[in-house]
């Protein structure tokens, strides 16, 4: 592809939120878009991209960063992994020592390759505020927050929008994700702006929640990719499917402009 692609970083101010399903989640959906998604997976210490896709993670950002640094890189498609017809991985290190060796100056350069390869980039991340993720934050398209019904989660997001405001920054959303903890309710919507000085974008309910979510992950499959699921949870999908058609919208118009 000539044109540029979106990048878009799923960030969070705690753990156990439910990014990484998010995220892939997008990527299904970005899929039936007919979108060439890559998914970038910068837990560097922890990710788990590959190992819920069920693909190897012998070449990782790891490889990329090395090879390029050591005048070996020749192509970009060298270090990613094939999870379908449209979905690509780029994985995380699979050795924590490989990860401390990641220094952030090659986010940008990663993203600068990603971007005139694919449609869409996808980046799963911690939620810690570290140099490599400040820097990712800087130089995405969107960055998509995702938020539970928790009064710690709540808290934290306050604290984290507080900061992109007093930098000016505005090219962020936010999801409120109901699903990962159905049973807590603590706080209604207009509660919830309020607590956290921010609009709430997008919600994936409650109804959204998947019992049997081990059984995808064990099979290394999408939930937005089956179709039985799609009918089950028809409100939440087209919550996802707004999300990535308001993105890519925006990129494009981003693009042309």
């Amino acid at each position: 592809m000539n044109n540029k692609g979106t990048s878009i970083c799923v960030f969070s101010a705690k753990g156990g939120v439910g990014k990484t399903i998010t995220t892939l989640n997008l990527a299904g959906i970005f899929e039936m878009l007919k979108k060439k998604v890559l998914i970038i997976d910068f837990d560097l210490s922890g990710g788990g991209i590959s190992a819920a896709l069920n693909v190897p993670n012998g070449k990782s950002s790891y490889h990329f960063v090395d090879d390029y640094n050591n005048n070996r890189y020749q192509d970009f498609k060298n270090y990613v992994t094939k999870y379908d017809d449209f979905i690509d991985v780029l994985a995380s290190p699979k050795d924590p020592r490989q990860a401390l060796k990641m220094d952030p100056k090659y986010v940008e350069i990663i993203l600068d390759k990603a971007v005139f390869h694919y449609d869409i980039v996808l980046i799963d991340t911690t939620h810690n505020l570290s140099d490599f993720n400040v820097l990712t934050l800087d130089l995405v398209d969107y960055i998509l927050f995702l938020v539970t019904n928790d009064p710690l989660d709540l808290k934290n997001m306050r604290s984290l929008i507080s900061i992109f405001k007093d930098t000016n920054l505005q090219n962020y959303k936010v999801i409120l994700n109901e699903s990962i903890f159905p049973f807590k309710g603590y706080f209604g919507i207009y509660d919830i702006k309020n607590i956290i000085k921010a609009n709430i974008d997008y919600v994936l309910s409650k109804d959204f929640y998947i019992k049997n979510i081990d059984n995808f992950v064990m099979n290394g499959k999408i939930i937005t990719l089956d179709k039985k699921a799609s009918s089950l949870f028809a409100k939440d999908y087209m919550t996802l499917m707004g999300i990535c058609t308001d993105l890519f919208k925006e990129g494009e118009k981003h693009e042309n402009a």
